[in-house]
């Protein structure tokens, strides 16, 4: 049975996309199966990946159309279920009961031909982002280095509330990721400790690895490859590298 990630923070630009993709890559690398699935509307992950957004895609999955087994596109970085623009109406046409189990019951078929499922979520708290809560096992959640990016934890942590108590008991936070980090600025120390304390209050952790801002993480998503293929050698890629080591328990 595969482990399930939720990417998630309702605050943009806390490289939760980036993450999701550098996970699913790594992961990949490492010879583990892995399934991505993409719910946001911008389909950001579904164009670095080289996907099509066109044919079968979450949307059809999450409204019962299409099974999710036929919605996955092979990547180099193993599967991917597609995002589609539509999906920014989600809140509006996916309303009956039982509304927050689509995701979940939509994978449990293929959940035993994984070793990881990864999905990527829009920043915003609606239907989308609770069917990935209902549907995984334990949330990732990319942080900017940053006080706005903390507020984002926070509220995150306000929803996750009602998902455990109704549809997702033994949903858990796998930590707290910095991205955009910087170890020579002192807001970002301040950050850190910060996000540490939140980290407390939450009953997880915050992880000891922190992403570094690089430029080649915009240049690998405008080539279309992830930054394992793009840049292997990059310092942000082994950022990313230590992360999946300490999320593995490797380190």
């Amino acid at each position: 049975m595969s482990k399930v990630y939720t990417i998630t923070n309702q605050k943009g630009g806390a490289g939760k996309t980036t993450t999701a993709l550098a996970v699913a890559a790594g992961l990949s690398l490492k010879g583990y199966s892995v399934l991505s699935i993409d719910l946001d509307a911008q389909s950001n992950m579904t164009y670095t990946a080289g996907a099509k957004a066109d044919g079968a895609t979450a949307l059809g999955v999450l409204t019962g159309e299409i099974r999710a087994g036929d919605a996955i596109q092979k990547t180099g970085s193993g599967g991917i279920i597609p995002a589609s623009k539509a999906l920014a109406g989600a809140d509006a046409f996916i309303t009956d009961t039982g509304k927050e189990y689509r995701l979940k019951e939509a994978l449990e078929p293929i959940r035993g031909e994984y070793d990881y499922i990864i999905i990527d979520t829009p920043p915003a708290l609606g239907i989308l982002t609770i069917n990935a809560l209902t549907a995984c096992d334990s949330v990732i959640i990319p942080a900017q280095a940053d006080i706005y990016s903390l507020q984002g934890i926070e509220q995150l942590a306000e929803t996750m509330k009602p998902v455990k108590k109704y549809t997702n008991p033994d949903l858990t936070i796998e930590g707290i990721l910095l991205t955009r980090y910087s170890p020579r600025s002192v807001l970002s120390r301040e950050v850190a400790e910060l996000a540490q304390q939140i980290a407390g209050k939450l009953g997880t952790k915050l992880f000891r690895a922190t992403i570094r801002e690089a430029v080649a993480v915009k240049e690998a998503q405008i080539s279309q490859q992830s930054l394992y293929s793009y840049a292997p050698k990059a310092k942000v890629t082994e950022d990313y590298s230590r992360f999946i080591a300490e999320l593995l328990g490797e380190e």
